[in-house]
């Protein structure tokens, strides 16, 4: 087992799955009268959130607490990094403070793996910049393996934000890896210029691409096993990447009548929190096919096992 988890490269199919088969086994605690383990009794579990968040530091609380660790909260509003403090300086005093694994959210892309060279324990990245998050990628494979019953072979089309979204990087990453074929699908403008290179590079060759992309997400959705749907990122936008939201929506967002082309078995997907009206509809985002309330259930399991085996099941 991997001593970080910073990326979604970090993970290769064995590592992830086992993860995953680990999480489904976290996922029975949910259902127990007492909803507790005792795997990291002694533990100590930082969440160093510099950034605002509430799925994903409520969902690694959640998921340390389950697991009998202790857990600190830190938020950098209101504590020394308002004064000046770096982030090395914070890493020194957890480290002193004997953090056994530390979770950072921080809007500065690499910020997680500087982190894992300044504390001996383990660090797990919940966001870092527009770079990744490793944990909402499994969670979304957890996701799709449980309504779908696979991985390989599936057909993702992952559309909307590309360009700003570090949910979609880590899927790519993973989901390449777990044998599932990724399709990007958004606007030029927001999709990276080195994904769009690499996919037309190995289409000339005569290469199967790892990952494809298009600009029309209505030619996708009919042969698209999944759909995920990325929020507009609007706070890390300086320019203006698309006309108007109402032509993005028009263009690129999720409606019924789009939804009805999808597959009978497909999926909708969106990592939260979502721009209603926008890149999804509240008929799409509320209606049987969607997992996002489910992807929110499966992100405690995820983060548990996660946890338990940085941290208490290497040797299991």
């Amino acid at each position: 087992m991997i001593r970080h988890l910073l990326s979604g490269a970090d993970l290769d199919a064995a590592t992830a799955t086992r993860i995953l088969d680990t999480a489904a086994e976290m996922a029975t605690v949910a259902g127990r009268e007492v909803k507790k383990l005792p795997a990291l009794r002694g533990r100590t579990v930082v969440n160093l959130f510099y950034e605002d968040s509430t799925r994903t530091r409520i969902s690694f609380e959640a998921a340390a607490k389950r697991l009998s660790a202790d857990v600190i909260n830190f938020s950098a509003k209101g504590s020394s990094v308002a004064k000046g403090e770096s982030l090395k300086d914070t890493a020194l005093t957890l480290q002193a403070m004997g953090a056994d694994a530390v979770v950072v959210r921080h809007p500065a892309s690499g910020a997680a793996n500087r982190l894992a060279e300044w504390v001996d324990g383990s660090v797990v990245n919940a966001g870092d910049g527009t770079h990744e998050h490793p944990t909402q990628a499994l969670l979304d494979a957890y996701t799709m393996r449980s309504r779908l019953g696979r991985l390989a072979g599936l057909s993702v089309a992952v559309v909307g934000d590309v360009l700003h979204s570090r949910v979609a990087r880590s899927n790519v990453l993973l989901l390449s890896t777990l044998g599932a074929k990724v399709t990007l699908v958004g606007p030029p403008t927001l999709i990276p210029v080195d994904w769009a290179t690499r996919a037309a590079t190995a289409n000339t060759a005569g290469q199967a691409p790892d990952i494809t992309v298009c600009y029309d997400l209505d030619a996708v959705l009919p042969t698209s096993d999944v759909v995920m749907m990325l929020r507009v990122q609007r706070e890390r936008m300086g320019d203006s990447y698309f006309p108007s939201a109402r032509e993005y929506a028009r263009r690129y967002g999720l409606d019924g009548q789009r939804m009805r082309r999808l597959p009978e078995h497909a999926i909708v997907m969106h990592p939260g929190p979502m721009n209603r009206g926008m890149e999804i509809t509240p008929e799409v985002a509320d209606s049987a096919r969607s997992t996002i309330v489910e992807q929110v259930t499966n992100g405690v399991s995820v983060r548990m096992a996660v946890l338990y085996l940085l941290l208490g099941g290497n040797n299991a």
